[in-house]
């Protein structure tokens, strides 16, 4: 296994779109490098390789093969969500660390079993939520902790697109964990917990597609202190993307796209100039290579897991999210009777 007092080896599990974004990113990041690639079929891990790698990247044909590779330290593990449970226990039990996609799993009990095994193998794991290392996010939830901009009283989020993709496509499979809640509602839920801490209570109204799958969902939320929150998710329409809180001092806006903004403006009431946040260090890329600078800089402290992205609070949006399909109804082939 490489030295990760030197460069850390990254293998990727899977080479989907969102794999292609990640590697991207990594190609950016100092102290990284693509060491290997997995794919089911071995032609696409050849060109995956070749797409964004270098000379000494290992393209496999199986995961197997891909956890078995002495030059890889960490996994980026890009397959659907369904997939990541039985992808993070082949890698632990490979020796490696893992980066899972978001969300983590499909539900608690999974999520829970996956940061037992890390537990229990003793590696680090973190789910990707990269929105929680990003540079902007990260200062906004600083400044607004230190009271600078006011007491948040309101936050609303939204981020939807529509989905034009056949009835095949894994967003239209509930045994995938399709469904907007999952892939979308997951980021507003993750930028209310961390600008507002954790919810108090959640409710919810979704709207099901015949398949099953939670075309979209409208969540309310109180949080500690009053705060309020409102947040939507789409696979069937344009929303803003962006985000704001309201405070008792002023008004913050996040965007263009919150979830990877590039700047929060804090605009007060009292008609003093704007303050403008863009992070206090640079954006790697479009924002992958901030979560995995995050990864490396762990892995040479010898963590097991991210301050940033720390297993409770992961366990925590998972139980928030369970609890939301329950009540409006949405439910996986292998959920609990």
């Amino acid at each position: 296994m490489a030295d990760t007092a030197d460069t850390i080896g990254w293998g990727i599990l899977a080479t989907g779109k969102i794999a292609r974004t990640f590697a991207a990113d990594l190609a950016l990041v100092p102290g990284a490098r693509l060491a290997a690639v997995g794919s089911r079929a071995i032609d696409a891990a050849r060109a995956f390789a070749v797409e964004h790698g270098d000379n000494g990247t290992h393209a496999h044909g199986t995961y197997d093969d891909l956890l078995a590779d002495p030059d890889v330290d960490v996994v980026y593990i890009a397959t659907p969500h369904a997939l990541h449970l039985g992808g993070a226990r082949a890698a632990f039990e490979a020796g490696k660390h893992v980066l899972c996609e978001k969300p983590l799993t499909l539900r608690t009990s999974d999520a829970e079993e996956m940061v037992a095994l890390a537990r229990e193998h003793d590696r680090f794991l973190m789910e990707a939520m990269w929105m929680a290392c990003h540079p902007v996010v990260r200062q906004l939830r600083a400044e607004l902790g230190s009271g600078r901009f006011g007491a948040p009283r309101q936050l609303q989020a939204e981020l939807g697109f529509r989905v034009d993709a056949p009835l095949t496509d894994r967003m239209f499979a509930p045994e995938l964990g399709g469904g907007a809640l999952l892939d979308m509602g997951i980021y507003p839920l993750t930028l209310a917990h961390l600008m507002l801490g954790e919810a108090e209570s959640l409710s919810a109204q979704a709207v099901i597609a015949e398949s099953g799958v939670d075309l979209d969902v409208a969540i309310a939320g109180r949080y500690p202190g009053g705060a309020l929150a409102t947040m939507n998710a789409s696979m069937t329409s344009w929303s803003s993307r962006r985000a704001a809180i309201a405070t008792d001092l002023g008004r913050i806006e996040v965007g263009p796209e919150f979830h990877h903004p590039e700047q929060a403006v804090f605009v007060p009431r009292s008609g003093e100039s704007p303050t403008v946040l863009t992070g206090e260090e640079p954006v790697i890329g479009t924002g992958y290579g901030n979560e995995i600078l995050e990864v490396g800089r762990c892995l040479r402290e010898g963590l097991r897991e991210s301050p940033l992205v720390p297993h409770a609070q992961t366990l925590t949006l998972m139980r928030q999210m369970d609890a939301l399909r329950a009540s409006c109804g949405i439910r996986y082939p292998d959920d609990p009777a």
